[in-house]
């Protein structure tokens, strides 16, 4: 029987951790990582967690440090007798990596998967996967959360009856159809084709938004080229606005100078990854009471789907 629960954080994600320990009411656990000169680490919990319900929060964004310090950190609690090693990780990294492809190439987000089974959990808590496939690569319990759990109030306030969803490409048609569907306003997709990963050749816009505030929905912007692009090809085909919800800010590369250039109006992203800097046209919306309820419904043995709004 579990005599109560720790929360403790890995380094890529203490500030999350920290705003959800507060919000579930606890104390974040206290976690020393001594690191070597030839540039390992050894993670160590600093108090006791035999018999307790342990809560790991880090996001698996590069580098791969932050995945192996998880792992090293989920053999420190079931080396430490912990009762039960849940994982939260809001932002999972390798996701893009679901399947074959092409011939001779790895599946990341199985192995990573594996990896964390191999390690020790129990349970794993995540949001917004880049393909819900992947709950289906683990024998766990996962818990997949989405971000229009955050995003769908924040949309509501930009409904004054001239707005339309949008999709960035085609594989995000199913998110912002959702969106549109309970909002009851229309959709429109931009179909991209890329000539190599992280670069997009061309574009072209399904369904009219002309006179329209544009809101796109993405699981991700990393370099932000196709959202960047969409947004330009919106104002062209004559949108009076477009503003970005996106749950994973990962903005490597020119993410960061694109953005200041395009024509997108506002991009709100949640804490699922910390900012590498502020800027002006980001907004971000924390996840962390989210994540600290449904902790709090787990250890309670108590339904999550209350938190499903949006498949």
């Amino acid at each position: 029987m579990s005599a109560g629960v720790k929360i403790f954080a890995g380094r890529a994600s203490v500030e999350l951790a920290e705003k959800i320990a507060y919000a579930y009411g606890a104390k974040l656990g206290d976690v020393k990582v001594t690191d070597f000169s030839d540039g390992e680490f050894q993670p160590s919990f600093e108090e006791t967690v035999r018999g307790q319900d342990v809560f790991i929060v880090q996001s698996t964004m590069p580098p791969t440090d932050n995945l192996m310090e998880l792992l090293l950190m989920v053999d420190v609690a079931k080396r430490a007798s912990a009762n039960k090693i849940i994982v939260v990780v809001p932002y999972f990294g390798f996701a893009r990596q679901d399947r074959k492809d092409k011939p001779r190439v790895a599946i990341g987000a199985r192995l990573v998967a594996n990896m964390l089974m191999a390690a020790g959990i129990d349970r794993i808590m995540t949001m917004d996967l880049h393909a819900d496939q992947i709950q289906g690569f683990f024998e766990v319990p996962v818990d997949h959360l989405y971000g229009s759990t955050i995003f769908y109030p924040e949309i509501s306030k930009f409904n004054t009856g001239n707005m339309i969803m949008a999709a960035p490409d085609a594989g995000g048609t199913k998110r912002a159809n959702s969106y549109a569907k309970r909002l009851n306003v229309s959709l429109a997709i931009c179909h991209k084709q890329r000539s190599k990963p992280n670069e997009v050749a061309e574009m072209t816009v399904i369904g009219d938004v002309s006179g329209k505030d544009v809101l796109l929905v993405d699981d991700m912007i990393d370099t932000a080229g196709t959202l960047t692009k969409a947004a330009d090809l919106f104002i062209a085909k004559g949108a009076l606005s477009v503003r970005a919800f996106c749950t994973h800010a990962v903005l490597s590369g020119p993410a960061l100078e694109r953005l200041t250039n395009s024509k997108i109006t506002e991009l709100i992203v949640t804490d699922t990854i910390p900012l590498k800097e502020q800027h002006d046209k980001i907004r971000v919306v924390s996840v962390a009471d989210l994540f600290a309820d449904v902790i709090r419904r787990t250890i309670n043995n108590q339904s999550i789907s209350s938190h499903f709004i949006i498949s």
